[in-house]
């Protein structure tokens, strides 16, 4: 029912992502749209932040074709192989169930994206301006850092190199994966793994904001996508390594680039402060 196609699989992250802002938050999740519309009146860093997000979620979005115009014929997956073995093998052998398959499934395709939106739905509505700001600037680090890496060191999937002796579990639940979902995702965008380093990211910023709940749930999320990433037979061990590396680095960074920020706005507040105050 959640795989039928791509339509369907935005109206239900759409609903996700509503119930995820009202738990997180605790507060009407409309109101979340309400704040960012006022966030963006308010401030055009907040502005020109967004522009910056969405503009290398698109660039993401279009990789796959930059890729075929430059025509790079590398491929380090034999490398990749020959360093980490049949880890991922070890954990499909272990771990595989077929009453676990779906729900590992439902956090690959559906809380990534979910749980990115909804972090900006419940900073927005809990006044977190560090955290809203951090947020953006953690996605625009991940992208802008991960993408290099997709055109010039590329990698296959662990279920498409045959030597791994892995298979890719995602096709029990959603069959149609190739023709719906595939477009979005390349074949050989492995290292490092985006699912890795966004879920992380998400819950070290949820650690740092002080919202209990949200940082529950965004750990949780986190900890399930990267054990699917292997349970999936997607992704390789070396993948999760520097994924993890990126969201630490994104997540610290993002921070220090969000009150560096705000600091500057309230210091240009408190002059015009005190020239209204001198009049």
């Amino acid at each position: 029912m959640f795989y039928q196609s791509m339509n369907h699989i935005v109206l239900y992250t759409v609903a996700l992502v509503v119930i995820l802002v009202w738990i997180g938050a605790r507060r009407n999740p409309i109101m979340a749209l309400v704040e960012i519309g006022k966030e963006m009146l308010r401030s055009y860093k907040f502005l020109l932040l967004m522009v910056g997000m969405f503009g290398v979620l698109v660039l993401n979005k279009y990789e796959l074709q930059i890729e075929e115009k430059m025509h790079l014929t590398s491929d380090y997956t034999s490398f990749v192989f020959g360093l980490e073995g049949h880890f991922v093998q070890a954990v499909q052998d272990i771990f595989y169930s077929p009453w676990l398959t779906p729900i590992i499934v439902f956090f690959y395709i559906f809380m990534l994206q979910s749980v990115l939106a909804a972090s900006l739905g419940v900073y927005l509505l809990d006044k977190n301006r560090v955290m809203l700001y951090a947020t953006c600037y953690a996605i625009i680090i991940n992208y802008a850092v991960a993408i290099p890496f997709y055109l010039y060191f590329p990698v296959n999937e662990v279920w498409s190199y045959v030597p791994a002796g892995v298979r890719f579990t995602m096709l029990d639940v959603f069959p149609k994966f190739e023709q719906e979902y595939r477009p979005l995702s390349g074949l050989n965008n492995c290292f490092p793994s985006l699912h890795t380093s966004i879920s992380v990211t998400m819950a070290l910023l949820a650690y740092r904001s002080g919202n209990r709940r949200w940082m529950v749930i965004t750990s949780i999320s986190a900890v399930v996508i990267v054990f699917g990433i292997f349970y999936l037979g997607i992704h390789w061990l070396t993948d999760m390594i520097g994924g993890t590396l990126l969201a630490v680095l994104a997540s610290a960074v993002g921070v220090q680039l969000a009150k560096l920020t705000l600091r500057g706005r309230e210091e240009s507040l408190t002059v015009r402060s005190r020239i209204t105050d001198m009049r």
